[in-house]
């Protein structure tokens, strides 16, 4: 029997992904260890290697082929003592390709939904007493199997937090199922409102069905030369995350000028100390070791929030916002807090340029406990980052810029001054706490020797 070779997961938060390049063709011969494709996830490009020895089948998922989901059969192989010509289960690789994919994280709920029952494949209106009767029936609820109700698994987690009943739900899934879309519509002690849409959706008539969406979509751009790029997996994955953050976290926001003078200074004794190991350190590396200290410092800080715990964290791992030509992505220094300005500086130039070139690895840009965002070069003077959930917290450093400042004597001077702003996950950390951090921040900016001590 041959051995089917799935889509794996190669990152945390992938759930498809794009076959960059095949490796191997069909009639190789492959061992365990064997590079045998190149990967695209939502945030790198990654060598998939191969598990079993034997001989490369059938390749049933060209390269170039996106959004190829997770799990879904790509190649088959045939182990040792196998002819090429044995029985393959073709039915298994169709099966993973055509659905619809009600789960995609990408769609909205109403998206992932079937078409009306009332309208046939051929496109035209079914018959209109079975419309009717149809309509005059009761809502189906979820699919049962015997005694069990179908669900996914993340619908059925989903639900277990929500409280919610899953067999007073109606899935739009295959056959029925259950999917997160269902579940994240529905809420407590509302649980039969979906049955009451699907019910208003089978009674509409066939000609009342909404203009296609790819024709809404063409009529609301502008008469004006234009040209479309295909979105990226990253940049999906981007827009998917942000917008879940900004509709389920409520952001509070905190900012405080912060002079650098003395740490512009400190800064110039250490790289000229420096230079000989071919280490420059940068602004923003000593950026990162103070929000690492001031986090130790303020442990209600570092947290980060689940629906049913608080977790803090006993160390400062800072995921730092990095511009590459695909979108955003944020490797982490881990141990930022222990950790000395030198190593800091080495790890964030290697780690700025792997993630430029799609080569970092998936434990390289998740896990941070808080993050940094610095629009400093770019003469951006303040502004306020959006939370990378499951954090708590980012910070947004703005440009260092000469301004008018009453120094310690009570004279008026001139002074380096940037603006910084903190986002807080106003669940988990309370507005006193946060400011209590942005204090701990600015005091350790303003006299940078305490977080070298």
């Amino acid at each position: 029997m041959p051995i089917e070779i799935k889509m794996p997961a190669l990152s945390p938060t992938m759930e498809e992904g794009t076959l960059a390049k095949w490796l191997v063709k069909e009639g190789d011969t492959v061992k365990s260890g064997d590079i045998m494709a190149e990967i695209e996830t939502d945030k790198a490009t990654m060598e998939f290697e191969a598990v079993d020895e034997g001989t490369i089948a059938k390749i049933t998922v060209p390269e170039g082929t996106d959004g190829v989901k997770v799990g879904a059969v790509i190649a088959l192989l045939n182990g040792d003592g196998e002819e090429a010509g044995e029985s393959t289960p073709e039915p298994a690789a169709k099966e993973s390709e055509p659905r619809p994919s009600p789960e995609d994280p990408n769609k909205t709920g109403s998206e992932a939904k079937p078409a009306p029952e009332n309208v046939e494949d051929h496109g035209k209106p079914a018959d209109t007493e079975a419309a009717r009767s149809d309509a005059a029936a009761p809502a189906p609820t979820a699919q049962h199997d015997g005694d069990r109700v179908k669900a996914s698994p993340l619908a059925r987690r989903i639900a277990a937090d929500k409280g919610l009943d899953l067999s007073q739900l109606t899935g739009s899934g295959p056959n029925g199922r259950i999917v997160k879309a269902d579940v994240e519509q529905a809420k407590p002690g509302a649980a039969l409102a979906p049955k009451a849409e699907a019910a208003q959706a089978a009674a509409a008539p066939a000609s009342a069905a909404p203009s296609p969406a790819p024709a809404a979509a063409a009529a609301q751009l502008p008469d004006v030369p234009h040209e479309t790029t295909k979105l990226s997996n990253m940049r999906k994955t981007i827009a998917r995350r942000l917008t879940e953050s900004k509709q389920q976290v409520p952001h509070i926001y905190l900012t405080v000028d912060v002079r650098l003078d003395k740490l512009l200074a400190l800064r110039g004794d250490l790289n000229a100390s420096l230079s000989a190991r071919g280490v420059k350190l940068s602004v923003n590396d000593l950026m990162i070791k103070a929000l690492a200290a001031a986090l130790i410092q303020v442990p209600k800080c570092n947290v980060m929030f689940t629906p049913n715990e608080l977790v803090s964290f006993k160390r400062a791992d800072i995921s730092v916002a990095v511009s590459t030509p695909e979108g955003l992505i944020t490797p982490v220094i881990t141990e930022a807090d222990t950790a000395s300005l030198s190593s800091i500086s080495t790890r964030m130039k290697d780690l700025a340029a792997r993630a430029r070139d799609k080569k970092l690895k998936p434990e390289e840009f998740t896990g941070g406990t808080a993050s940094i965002s610095n629009m400093g070069m770019f003469g951006i003077k303040q502004f306020e980052a959006v939370i990378n959930p499951p954090q708590g917290m980012i910070l947004a450093v703005g440009a260092g810029e000469k301004r008018p400042w009453v120094m310690e004597d009570g004279t008026l001077g001139v002074a380096t001054i940037m603006s910084a702003t903190g986002s807080f996950d106003h669940r988990a950390i309370d507005g006193a706490d946060g400011a209590e951090l942005m204090q701990a921040f600015k005091t350790l900016v303003e006299n940078p020797l305490g977080m070298l001590a």
